[in-house]
């Protein structure tokens, strides 16, 4: 139907973007890795496994990296827990008022990541709203210190960032189920609690894959809410990486530390294609 002149016009211009931008990065990133650095900071391009090397021995690393996967799965469970009840209000129950929800749900992605987290800061501080309701209703006498600057306080934020990146898919996955199969599930005398386990909550499993996807992939590498709320107990991985790229200048560490995550995610990404196509319904 079209020339090749045309394909090629329309095909070469996003290649070579997506090669300029994100492949070549990722490929001087890799040779960074096997890179180091002398004593007079200045980086030295002899190949060496000195870094992996590094990362395999000093448990500093793999005790942050486990707590920042700790802390992604928890922000996953927990935006989990909220955006599948409210995607499946707005799918089945919203009725006339689906599209005015769905902006409000949506509405916060329009706020400054920023915003949103100095807000939780101005929420979970010492002299905070929380803090000052509280003591207010002399539920405390003092305020509580383990609400701003630790891992709970990363936790909370990341699930509020994070949440409407979880329900899209989800939400998107329950609007694409036939509703003739739910009419010949209670036709055949399914309660509305079989119903959704039978039919309902197995053809949204694609979405769930993809939302819990989404949050632990983008809270893992997240660095802005820990530097802002978490405190020393509440660093990650990613904070990491930025101190290497930045004041201790060691480049080819972060790069190896960033290909390792990279390895991490890419890996993730897969096995979710893999589990959300056994469960795609066609």
């Amino acid at each position: 139907m079209f020339s090749r002149a045309y394909r090629v016009a329309i095909t070469v211009p996003p290649l070579a973007w997506v090669t300029v931008f994100l492949l070549v990065p990722y490929l001087l990133m890799f040779c960074y890795s096997f890179w180091s650095v002398s004593e007079s900071q200045a980086i030295v391009h002899s190949w060496n496994f000195s870094n992996y090397r590094e990362l395999a021995t000093k448990t500093v690393y793999w005790e942050t990296l486990l707590r920042s996967m700790w802390i992604a799965a928890r922000v996953t469970l927990f935006s989990l827990l909220l955006g599948y009840p409210l995607a499946y209000f707005l799918s089945f129950r919203a009725a006339r008022r689906k599209d005015l929800y769905y902006q409000l749900v949506i509405t916060p992605l329009w706020v400054s990541y920023l915003v949103r987290a100095y807000a939780w800061k101005t929420i979970l501080g010492t002299d905070g709203v929380l803090n000052t309701l509280l003591q207010y209703a002399h539920l405390t006498r003092h305020p509580l210190d383990f609400l701003l600057y630790s891992p709970f306080a990363v936790v909370l934020t990341l699930t509020h960032i994070y949440t409407p990146f979880t329900l899209l898919p989800i939400y998107a996955s329950l609007e694409h189920i036939p509703r003739n199969l739910i009419e010949a599930s209670n036709d055949l005398g399914a309660s509305p609690a079989q119903t959704f386990w039978r039919v309902i909550f197995p053809l949204s499993i694609p979405g769930v894959l993809a939302g819990a996807t989404f949050a632990f992939v983008l809270s893992l590498g997240d660095f802005l809410a820990p530097l802002l709320l978490g405190g020393p107990s509440g660093i990650m991985i990613s904070n990491i990486v930025v101190s290497l790229f930045g004041a201790a200048y060691n480049w080819p560490l972060g790069a190896a530390i960033s290909f390792c995550m990279l390895l991490i995610v890419v890996g993730l990404l897969f096995f979710s294609e893999r589990v959300e196509k056994k469960w795609s319904f066609s």
